[in-house]
């Protein structure tokens, strides 16, 4: 009920927005004789995102609103402060991404009922305003790109980044669905005595996705690289005008420095 919920709130959320026409669709189809074996180094995999780039932004936001505004909410950013932001036009912004039952100058909150969440995942989904900047984006790209099914937990999937995570792979679809292989490792245990202890080895595809897997991994970035935005709108301004302000002190430096020779050249 959980899955059938979540998957028709994100194909209905991404019908409506890919008929803007303000982007192209991201979706292909599935690869084709991918390595049987992959992800022994996840942990260095890294999201190498840009907020500076307006388009990944764009896409960014109408994969969120599609797949994942279902169930977390964005409470600190404004569908106004977005459109502008992301240079995306009012009436696209009013008639695409706004509710019918809220207005533009709204926060951005999740429909889902929070006793429906605590239902479902036994708590509410987080908040993901200041995810990116609480975790970081690399944690946030390995999240999305390492969950696996394990039949033992309750919404059949696991996630190496969370081990336990309540939340289901609702990005199955697109990237398919992949197990975990693990290997017997003997380590030394505090006594001394060696310990085995399972240990991941790597993914092995089990079902294909809508996507390949350079078109999954470009999907994640975009959406890390939207939270990362959302994180701090004015980062990619800040970060233009402090190259300004650090010529300006290094300008006004100079000056000090002259008027001080002016004004100490009796003296020497």
């Amino acid at each position: 009920m959980v899955r059938s919920h979540l998957r028709g709130a994100a194909a209905l959320g991404l019908a409506l927005v890919l008929a803007t026409g303000l982007l192209a669709p991201a979706l292909g189809s599935a690869a084709e004789g991918e390595s049987s074996g992959f992800g022994a180094d996840w942990e260095s995999w890294r999201a190498d995102t840009s907020v500076t780039d307006l388009a990944s932004l764009q896409r960014g936001a109408r994969d969120f609103m599609a797949y994942c505004n279902g169930c977390h909410s964005l409470k600190y950013m404004r569908y106004s402060r977005l459109g502008q932001d992301l240079e995306i036009a009012p009436d696209l912004l009013q008639k695409y991404l706004v509710p019918t039952n809220a207005k533009a100058a709204d926060y951005i909150h999740a429909p889902m009922p929070a006793a429906d969440a605590t239902a479902w995942f036994g708590k509410p989904p987080p908040d993901l305003s200041l995810m990116a900047r609480a975790r970081g984006t690399d944690y946030l790209y390995q999240f999305l790109t390492t969950f696996y099914q394990d039949p033992s937990r309750p919404t059949g999937t696991n996630n190496l980044r969370l081990n336990a995570t309540a939340m289901p792979d609702v990005l199955s679809e697109l990237e398919g669905v992949k197990g975990a292989v693990f290997k017997n490792v003997q380590i030394a245990g505090a006594d001394g005595a060696q310990v085995t202890e399972k240990v991941f080895d790597h993914f092995e595809p089990l079902a294909p996705g809508r996507m390949t897997r350079e078109q999954y991994e470009g999907f994640v970035r975009d959406i890390v690289n939207f939270l990362d935005y959302v994180s701090e709108p004015a980062q990619a301004h800040r970060r233009s005008l402090g190259v300004w302000v650090v010529l300006f002190l290094l300008v006004f430096t100079w000056l000090a420095w002259l008027l001080k020779n002016e004004y100490w050249k009796d003296v020497h």
